[in-house]
C-alpha cells in the first residue's frame, strides 16, 4: 500500500530510519506510537536483537501500538511501501539502487543501523532517528545521511536506558536535535510534515563535526 503524497504538505525527506539496541522496543513505540495513522514516509525500523524464528515479535508488538501498517523487510520487496517496516533480528538490511531490500544474516561485529543507514541516504534524504543502545552503532550512519542532505534526531542519552549508541551519534557533530524520548515524536511529525520545516529547522554543523570516520 502506497499512499499518494501531497508535495504541497510532506517535506522532501524519503525515508525516516529508526535504530535502537538495548531498551529498544519501548523507545521505538514510544516514538512511533506518536504519529499520525496518515503519516506519509516510509518507516525503516532496526534494532538489535536475537532472531526468534518464523515470526518476528517486533511487528505485532508494533502493530498494536501504533496506527500505522507494520510488516516486517523481505528480500526483494520495495522498502518505500507505506508505514513502518522492521528488520529482522540478527540481519543487515540495505536498499539497493532500485529501492529494494536485500537482506543478509549478521555475521560478529556488524552494525545493522550503519548499513542501513548509508544506503537509504545513498537513495533518497534520510531522517535518522538514534534511540537507546549500547556501543555506537549509527554514528557512521547519522554522518552518511547528513552528508546526503538528511537529518539526524537523537534520543538525549540521559533518557535513554543505554545512552552509548546515542551519545556516539552525537559525538559526530551531525545530530540536529537531541530531545528527551517524549519529544522525539513531535519533533519527527514536525520536521518532515510542516510546509517549510525542512529549511527552517536546519541547523549548521558545528565546526568539530566529523561527516567521515
Amino acid at each position: 500500500m502506497n499512499l499518494p503524497r501531497d508535495p504541497a504538505t510532506v517535506a522532501s525527506f524519503g525515508r525516516v530510519v529508526v535504530v535502537a539496541s538495548l531498551g529498544g522496543i519501548q523507545a521505538i513505540t514510544a516514538v512511533l506510537s506518536g504519529l499520525p495513522a496518515t503519516y506519509p514516509i516510509p518507516i525503516a525500523v532496526v534494532q538489535h536483537r536475537r532472531r526468534t524464528g518464523a515470526r518476528d515479535l517486533l511487528v505485532p508488538i508494533l502493530a498494536r501500538r501504533t496506527k500505522l501498517p507494520t510488516r516486517v523487510a523481505e528480500s526483494g520487496c520495495a522498502a518505500d511501501q507505506f508505514g513502518i517496516t522492521v528488520v529482522p533480528g540478527q540481519t543487515v538490511a540495505t536498499i539497493d539502487n532500485a529501492g529494494r531490500w536485500v537482506l543478509n544474516d549478521a555475521v560478529a561485529g556488524a552494525a545493522p543501523g550503519n548499513e542501513l543507514l548509508v544506503s537509504s541516504a545513498r537513495t533518497t534524504p534520510t531522517v535518522a532517528v538514534i534511540l537507546t543502545g549500547a556501543l555506537g552503532d549509527g554514528a557512521d550512519g547519522c554522518r552518511a545521511v547528513k552528508r546526503s542532505g538528511g537529518r539526524v534526531l537523537v534520543q538525549d542519552p540521559a533518557t535513554a536506558q543505554a545512552g552509548s549508541m546515542p551519545a556516539n551519534a552525537i559525538a559526530t557533530g551531525c545530530a540536529d536535535f537531541v530531545l528527551p524520548l517524549d519529544r522525539l515524536a513531535s519533533a519527527l511529525l514536525a520536521l518532515t510534515t510542516a510546509p517549510g520545516a525542512a529549511e527552517l529547522l536546519a541547523v549548521p554543523l558545528p565546526p568539530w563535526a566529523r561527516l567521515t570516520s
